[in-house]
């Protein structure tokens, strides 16, 4: 089984080592996280060796295994298994991405995860996304209009207003680029951070919405918006490769021309 190393000093303990069926010949190990708000103690890593031959491809089908035949206190977040609903964000190898879109047969040698980086933990692999979500609410993320609706017609789009909605509705909330951004982790109290302001940048330019203003006003903070030092981390930590610096950059840009 692939040694895991911990840093010098590290409060986190090596765990229990919990090897593949025997006959076993093609096995990957898993080392995850695991803390339980219970129990008073410390984290530990424990070790897993999977037997890939009878696993799915995906990171996800190994934790599921994992949870399933060999220790079933796992705990982790998941739900669609396509990409979709962001639930099974966490840091894989270092990276943030999801891992039902992420191949065990991309990582060489044994995988480590753990939760999102710079979020409290409530178990294990579950990270605590109440802030997150209060930050996501608090751009007030639905269509937002003055006059009247058509009568017996819905608020027309052309499709070239409808092209800039590209790369901005695709967004699954799971947070894999706010917790990859430094000035998130050092300012989620205020600052809202690229997930957040990418989906309120999707209100921003779409021509059906009409408090523009209202939004750019609300933006207009020190923190809120302008903590952003494009470090260009969230746009790489993206699952669903879109942009949000970009987004981030045109919210900017949008300020500076109201400003005249």
């Amino acid at each position: 089984m692939a040694e895991f190393t911990l840093p010098k000093n590290s409060k986190i303990k090596k765990g229990k080592v919990v090897s593949a069926p025997d006959g076993a010949a093609n096995t990957k190990t898993f080392h995850v996280y695991r803390w339980n708000p219970d129990d008073g103690e410390n984290p530990r890593m424990d070790s897993f060796q999977v037997d890939l031959d009878t696993c799915g491809p995906m990171v996800l089908d190994g934790l599921i295994k994992i949870k399933n035949e060999m220790d079933a206190s796992v705990t982790f977040r998941r739900s669609c298994r396509e990409g979709v609903c962001g639930s099974c964000a966490m840091n894989i190898d270092g990276l943030n991405t999801l891992a039902c879109t992420k191949a065990i047969g991309d990582i060489k040698g044994a995988i480590t995860i753990t939760p999102l980086p710079h979020m409290e933990v409530v178990k294990d692999l579950v990270p605590d996304m109440t802030n997150f979500y209060a930050q996501y609410a608090s751009i007030e993320p639905w269509m937002k209009t003055k006059t009247p609706t058509p009568s017996g017609k819905e608020r027309l789009q052309s499709p070239e207003d409808r092209e800039k909605l590209d790369g901005l509705y695709e967004c699954i909330l799971c947070a894999c680029c706010s917790t990859a951004c430094p000035s998130y982790w050092w300012n989620q109290d205020r600052y809202l951070g690229p997930a957040i302001l990418l989906q309120s940048y999707r209100w921003l330019v779409d021509s059906r919405d009409e408090a523009t203003g209202e939004r750019l006003d609300d933006l207009e903070d020190p923190f809120r918006l302008y903590r952003c030092h494009t470090i260009m981390n969230c746009s790489n930590a993206c699952p669903k490769g879109l942009n949000p610096a970009k987004a981030i950059a045109e919210t900017k840009k949008m300020l500076v021309e109201r400003r005249g």
